[in-house]
């Protein structure tokens, strides 16, 4: 459970009230020039959620292993349907009958929503499982043994046919692997080898550490941050042999200790926006699509000003409508830290005319270290998971994501670490 509620706390955010402080108004900029392009109307479907988490003792985390939830329209609170057991990593604690392996932390479904896939963190495995269409619930497929270190990210290519795992232990790489017609995964196909000089950092840059992998909106390039090269790449996936390929010098190289670790590409504009870790910044590139390269316009802090002390930046992501961009805050140095007292942040940020980011406010997780926040495919609310404090928290967009009005506690899991949606039928 989240801790009490600190004076931080009461002056970001207050359930049933605007969440940002009236000092913190969002611009005309950003009135005017936010896209017409809005999100759904009307309210959020019943849908079912995946959730993600850590499960191994080496984590600290209570994770169990991928939760299945059913999510009603309103605020009402999540309805668990499903486990799908994890191995917890502990030679001395029983395995459970039919466990996969330890830390499913990041999920992907395919566009149908009949298949979903997981990496095992901090082991080298990805798993793919299909979706009971009328219920919701998981059945695996098969688990790969892929030979890379601590996947930590994922993403299927546009056709379908390729599951490309971003691999986060030194030396980081991105690998390829081929889905099979039930929706099974073969084994590697291709590993891409991200070339450069480690950042300074004595721990957390020594070597190639990939991050994060995510098609541009063509489904053309693929954009892959790298946290310990201080660099963003650009590849292109071969869909016939599922051959990577990067493209030089379509990438972006960081000021030192950066730490990219997310991208996310606006709906409509040739804007991204990178999320560094270790400095708590994000910076915003221009995006060609033609040519797959990245120009830097602007960086800023993803913290409020009054942030002195250490934080860890996580996600990033862009409003339906294409006028704000949410990014997460995480105190502590690092997962080996407890991070808080305080509850963590969800930073908004209006997207200017030139494409340039303005502060609009900081709301409050109402808990500890949010790695995972995300937008539902309504685009009406936003859910965070704070891992430390084993909560999902929600939140419902107003003015294109100028507001994040307060849900509360929707649902209490163990070390939730990523969420995925997929509308019941």
């Amino acid at each position: 459970m989240p801790p009490p509620p600190s004076r931080r706390t009461v002056l970001l955010a207050t359930a049933g009230s605007t969440p940002f402080s009236a000092a913190i108004a969002p611009s005309a900029t950003a009135a005017t020039h936010a896209s017409a392009s809005a999100a759904p109307r009307g309210p959020s479907p019943v849908q079912y959620a995946y959730v993600g988490s850590r499960t191994t003792k080496q984590r600290n985390a209570r994770g169990a292993g991928i939760t299945v939830w059913r999510v009603g329209p309103g605020q009402d609170a999540w309805e668990l349907l499903q486990t799908v057991p994890a191995d917890d990593g502990d030679p001395a604690t029983p395995t459970p009958t039919g466990a996969i392996p330890v830390n499913p932390s990041f999920l992907t479904l395919n566009p149908e929503g009949t298949r979903l896939y997981a990496v095992h963190g901090d082991a080298t495995s990805v798993s793919a499982f299909a979706v009971d269409l009328s219920h919701g619930t998981l059945t695996l497929l098969n688990t790969v043994d892929a030979g890379r270190g601590n996947p930590v990210h994922l993403t299927l290519d546009p056709t379908g046919n390729w599951l490309v795992v971003a691999f986060l232990a030194v030396p980081g790489s991105v690998a390829t692997l081929p889905v099979r017609a039930d929706g099974s995964l073969g084994t590697v196909a291709d590993v891409l080898e991200l070339p450069g000089t480690p950042g300074p950092h004595k721990t957390a840059q020594l070597g190639p550490n990939p991050h994060h992998v995510v098609f541009d909106p063509t489904g053309r390039w693929l954009a892959i941050p790298d946290r310990g090269l201080d660099r963003v790449f650009v590849a292109a996936l071969d869909t016939t042999t599922g051959a990577l390929t990067l493209n030089a010098p379509g990438g972006a190289q960081t000021r030192e200790l950066e730490g990219p670790r997310h991208i996310a590409f606006h709906p409509h504009r040739p804007l991204a926006y990178v999320i560094n870790e270790l400095r708590s910044t994000v910076h915003t590139y221009r995006w060609n699509a033609e040519a797959g390269t990245l120009t830097p316009l602007q960086l800023i802090a993803s913290t409020e000003p009054s942030m002195t002390e250490d934080t860890r930046a996580a996600e990033i992501a862009v409003s339906p409508g294409g006028g704000h961009v949410f990014v997460s805050n995480r105190s502590g140095a690092g997962d080996s830290t407890p991070g808080g007292p305080d509850p963590d942040t969800i930073g908004v940020f209006a997207i200017e005319r030139h494409g340039g980011l303005k502060p609009v406010g900081w709301v409050s997780t109402q808990g500890i270290r949010p790695r995972f926040f995300g937008l539902e495919p309504s685009g009406q609310r936003l859910f965070a998971a704070n891992e430390v404090t084993d909560t999902i928290v929600g939140y419902a967009l107003a003015g294109d994501g100028r507001r994040l009005r307060p849900l509360g506690i929707l649902a209490e899991t163990g070390s939730p670490t990523s969420i995925v949606w997929r509308a019941a039928h």
